[in-house]
């Protein structure tokens, strides 16, 4: 493989900006072909694109013999079908977070993937942007000492705008994305807790579903135990107001604290009374420089940025965190 050159399977509204235009901005990467089932929207999303192919059938872009790599942007419940479909055609897979509805489908996609020695990677994306880079930084150079405690707290209205919008509102059917918005949005800060930290000891968690009205749990709260000591809770809710909205997560140590956003573009770095702050730039394609990665991945040039088995603690921690619902 000289050039990766993309297929996407799932054309909608998060490829429009978040990843679709990254393809064609990436050394020896091009956007060839997309897919969606309403035929009327892949075409004009081609077009406006300037994609040279489109498809309302997955299986015809997947053995067009012009793709050799597939990105699977689709709600998580068709995520295994589609990345086993790609590897029986011996296709490597760049798949959406979270990667797919549980961990036991996860572990199959898994072991797919090692089955047909096909490459696997999870867009868990904020491990390749510079903001969280200069956290994981700032912990390896133990800048606040020696870490024991980690607060996490994603706070929303009903209605937040932090989701990409969608014709239907298939982030809340558990059928189909896996949960509720805790499905779609704790995966980036759970693959990051799993990114900084490591390998876990042990876990919990409560779910409620406190609107009667909704499929999934719209409160959670969880609990990690990382085997290098550093504890984890994190809460999660879905129907304050907004008055109360907040994303911050702070990691505490020994002499300071480290406090971001998962969905902002600055670190406050608090040592002995002191605050000093890492400011970044919007990037216009959030997703651009996991993209990178996986291209140099693909093409035999770098290592995964995220593999199955990076990716497969944060589903069992989704699982673990809403068993009870």
């Amino acid at each position: 493989m000289q050039t990766v050159k993309w297929g996407i399977i799932g054309c909608g509204d998060v490829t429009e900006v978040k990843s679709g235009p990254a393809f064609n901005k990436i050394p020896n990467s091009s956007l060839v072909a997309v897919m969606r089932r309403d035929a009327e929207k892949a075409e004009d999303y081609a077009r406006r694109h300037k994609v040279p192919k489109w498809y309302n059938d997955a299986a015809q872009l997947i053995n067009d013999p012009e793709v050799n790599a597939i990105y699977i942007a689709t709600p998580p419940s068709s995520h295994e079908a589609y990345t086993l479909m790609a590897m029986q055609a011996g296709k490597p897979v760049y798949v959406e977070k979270p990667m797919t509805l549980d961990a036991q489908s996860a572990k199959r996609m898994k072991d797919a993937a090692a089955l047909h020695n096909v490459k696997l990677s999870i867009a868990h994306y904020r491990r390749a942007q510079p903001m969280f880079l200069k956290v994981k930084s700032l912990l390896e150079d133990k800048a606040i000492g020696q870490v024991g405690l980690v607060r996490l707290q994603m706070l929303q209205p009903k209605n937040t705008d932090l989701i990409a919008s969608s014709a239907t509102n298939w982030r809340v059917d558990p059928k189909v994305s896996g949960g509720g918005l805790f499905h779609d949005l704790a995966p980036h800060q759970l693959d990051l807790m799993v990114y900084y930290f490591g390998n876990i000891i042990k876990s919990s968690g409560i779910a409620v579903q406190q609107n009667k009205h909704a499929a999934a749990a719209d409160t959670v709260t969880g609990y990690i135990q990382f085997e290098n000591e550093v504890v984890f809770n994190g809460t999660w809710a879905f129907n304050v107001a907004d008055s109360q909205q907040l994303d911050l997560c702070e990691i505490l140590g020994s002499k300071g604290k480290i406090s971001f956003p998962a969905f902002g573009s600055k670190i406050l770095l608090e040592i002995e009374g002191t605050i000093e702050e890492h400011s970044f730039e919007v990037l216009p394609h959030v997703q651009q420089p996991m993209i990178a990665k996986v291209v140099d991945y693909f093409l035999g040039k770098g290592e995964n940025p995220c593999s199955a088995e990076d990716a497969l603690p944060t589903m069992e921690l989704l699982d673990t965190f809403t068993q009870e619902v």
